[in-house]
């Protein structure tokens, strides 16, 4: 299996575009990367179970071989993680070897029962780390960015285990990918609603379908503002816990989030009337990876016409990977409604594509283009 590395690299489709003058960018999916120290010992190394070793050394050897998420770093080179992941397949295979013996043996030499059970459950978890992202149950992971290429900062993200169609729990490549581009769009397509100089507030900012919060946080660091995330009510008690778990970080940014339930298309009962009841309050609108099913196209220019503020300077950017045919499909279906003629019709001022990957699936080693968009309202 080829290690799950996500390579983000530029190709826009307009030649002054400002986004093309970002340096290329290589993501690595840390679930999929062994712990060095870690690697540096041999299976043999491990307490041997025709030893009969001890509850206590069992426990510390399969509590070294849990695989922790790292820093995404996007500096290290990926010739080099490749060689490193190549060069220690055969160690995954006894890893896995090992673990699967304790999980199968009785372990009769080690007389309390609950002990028995630790291992065995330590064991099957080991296993699941090393069986890809849906298998791993929760994660925590840390997403490194840079404000004004000055001021680092990491936001740490919660996704809980992926169970059936729970996409909501799974941060998307996109949304890091789009997040990076806040700065270069607030010098930019933003500009006039970031210049000071106008003495204007800074504009309300709210991010459709935020699933594990990580764009709206950054958008909150990188503008040094409050935005609103969103998302099904099913969702936002994770989101709310990344809020909380990065509230200190964005306040030290001058930043700061709230959280609320918002169903594309739903019910008084399905939206925070207290956030989102008054339609058309926010003056720009985030939204990443937002296509899944057929109603979405339809559901999405919905909740951006409801939202958008009016005015010329309002802005929607959108990010859609290119996935497959089906996405491709829903794109160009979700461009037909934005651009509609009519009263809510919209405007898309600029577009372009990113070039990366994602890691998910089995097929994660293979390119993915992301398309992005800003939407404005038309002016008649």
């Amino acid at each position: 299996m080829a290690p799950a590395i996500a390579t983000f690299k530029l190709r826009a489709s307009q030649p002054e575009n400002p986004l093309r003058s970002q340096v290329p960018l290589t993501i690595f999916a840390p679930h999929r990367i062994l712990d060095p120290t870690v690697m540096s010992l041999s299976v043999h190394d491990f307490p041997q179970l025709w030893e009969k070793p001890t509850f206590e050394s069992l426990l510390a050897c399969l509590e070294s071989l849990e695989i922790k998420p790292l820093i995404w770093n996007h500096t290290r080179r990926q010739t080099d993680i490749i060689a490193e992941l190549e060069n220690n397949f055969s160690h995954r295979r006894d890893v896995a070897i090992y673990l699967s013996a304790i999980v199968k043996s009785s372990l009769g030499w080690i007389s309390n029962d609950h002990d028995r059970e630790t291992l065995w459950e330590l064991a099957s978890r080991r296993i699941s780390e090393r069986s890809g992202r849906q298998a791993m149950g929760e994660i925590t992971r840390r997403w490194p960015f840079a404000v004004d290429t000055r001021q680092q900062f990491e936001l740490i993200i919660k996704e809980p285990a992926l169970t059936g169609d729970s996409i909501g729990f799974k941060t998307w490549g996109s949304s890091y990918l789009l997040a990076l581009q806040l700065e270069t769009l607030a010098s930019t397509y933003l500009f006039r609603l970031f210049d000071e100089s106008l003495g204007e507030p800074k504009p309300r900012v709210l991010e459709l379908g935020s699933g594990t919060g990580l764009l709206g946080l950054a958008a909150a660091a990188t503008w040094r503002t409050h935005v609103l995330m969103s998302d099904l009510p099913n969702i936002v008690p994770n989101l709310a816990a990344n809020a909380e778990a990065n509230a200190k970080t964005l306040e030290g940014l001058g930043g700061s989030v709230e959280v609320g339930a918002l169903t594309w298309g739903g019910e008084e009962d399905e939206i925070d009337q207290s956030l989102f009841g008054l339609p058309n309050q926010f003056k720009i609108i985030l939204v990443a990876d937002p296509l899944y099913d057929d109603a979405h196209p339809e559901l999405l220019h919905g909740a951006i016409i409801n939202q958008l503020a009016f005015g010329g300077e309002a802005r929607a950017i959108v990010m859609v990977p290119k996935r497959d045919e089906a996405t491709i499909g829903l794109l160009g279906k979700f461009k037909e409604l934005m651009t509609a003629q009519g009263e809510a019709a919209l405007d898309c001022l600029e577009q372009g594509e990113l070039g990366g990957e994602d890691d998910w699936e089995a097929n994660d080693d293979e390119e993915i283009k992301c398309w992005w968009g800003i939407f404005a309202r038309r002016q008649i």
